[in-house]
């Protein structure tokens, strides 16, 4: 896995907190230094959690399970649809549903709602008989759907873990998942409180290229993860193909043998 660089970090202003006036001081242990009112995060340490974070992650990964990302903030949406997209693990970048973990089965209704619109504004025999007015409905309550539950159409239970990139902001959600058990990932500003979840990521949570940077880390720790699994179950199929093959050969030689004996036998009466 590679590592990220303190130049890295540096340029993308990952050491960049808030005003001091707004810090937590839960957030002390971080802290580098204040500079003119502002305080700035030890990016040694921002290091340190993000291999952490990227280890702890690749392993959910690579035992199949998903991770689903939240942030919602305007600066992350894209970013995170973006990178995030590509790994086909789930998102949330809207308004958080309450209950989302907490009340999954009314959240998954939803998504089969969501589907069962989509299905029927695909199917021409069904739409023929349906009136303008009540098609605009239908595409309407879709496409809100769609906006909202779109991008965690395939979570079909409970994500193992979640990775969200500003705590205070998606309080709700770091809520549900420690009520749940559920492991907790997020990027830590001066401002938040890091012991809500489990693994803190020290670092700017406002700028577009700090986001950027520890999302796309993140998401190529996902990657590996996937990888190797891909490539441990192939290894897999290959080596029960391997010893069922040489299961048939053994069997065959012993009916071979069993067949030279029954024709001894004979050649002896």
């Amino acid at each position: 896995m590679s590592k990220v660089s303190f130049e890295e970090l540096l340029d993308a202003g990952a050491h960049f907190g808030h005003l001091k006036r707004k810090w937590n001081p839960n957030m002390a242990p971080y802290i580098f230094m204040e500079r003119n009112g502002i305080h700035v995060i030890d990016l040694y340490k921002t290091q340190a959690k993000i291999e952490e974070a990227a280890n702890a992650i690749k392993q959910i990964a690579k035992s199949g399970k998903k991770i689903l990302f939240v942030a919602t903030k305007k600066q992350a949406q894209e970013i995170v649809e973006e990178k995030v997209k590509p790994t086909g693990m789930p998102y949330m970048v809207h308004r958080w549903p309450g209950g989302m973990l907490t009340n999954f089965a009314t959240i998954r209704k939803a998504v089969r709602k969501m589907s069962t619109l989509e299905k029927m504004m695909n199917n021409p025999e069904t739409m023929k008989n349906v009136a303008k007015r009540e098609r605009l409905q239908i595409q309407r309550e879709k496409d809100k759907l769609e906006i909202q539950f779109g991008s965690i159409a395939d979570l079909n239970k409970i994500p193992a873990a979640l990775f969200i990139v500003d705590i205070n902001k998606e309080h709700i959600a770091v809520k549900e998942a420690k009520k749940l058990n559920i492991p907790t990932f997020a990027i830590a500003d001066t401002n938040v409180n890091p012991n809500l979840v489990d693994f803190p990521i020290p670092a700017n949570d406002d700028a577009s290229k700090s986001i950027s940077l520890i999302v796309g880390i993140m998401t190529k720790a996902i990657e590996e993860g996937l990888m190797e699994r891909k490539a441990e179950k192939e290894d897999r199929i290959q080596r029960e193909k391997i010893a069922k093959a040489k299961k048939a050969e053994e069997q065959k030689a012993e009916a071979n043998k069993e067949e030279v004996k029954k024709e001894e036998k004979t050649e002896d009466k």
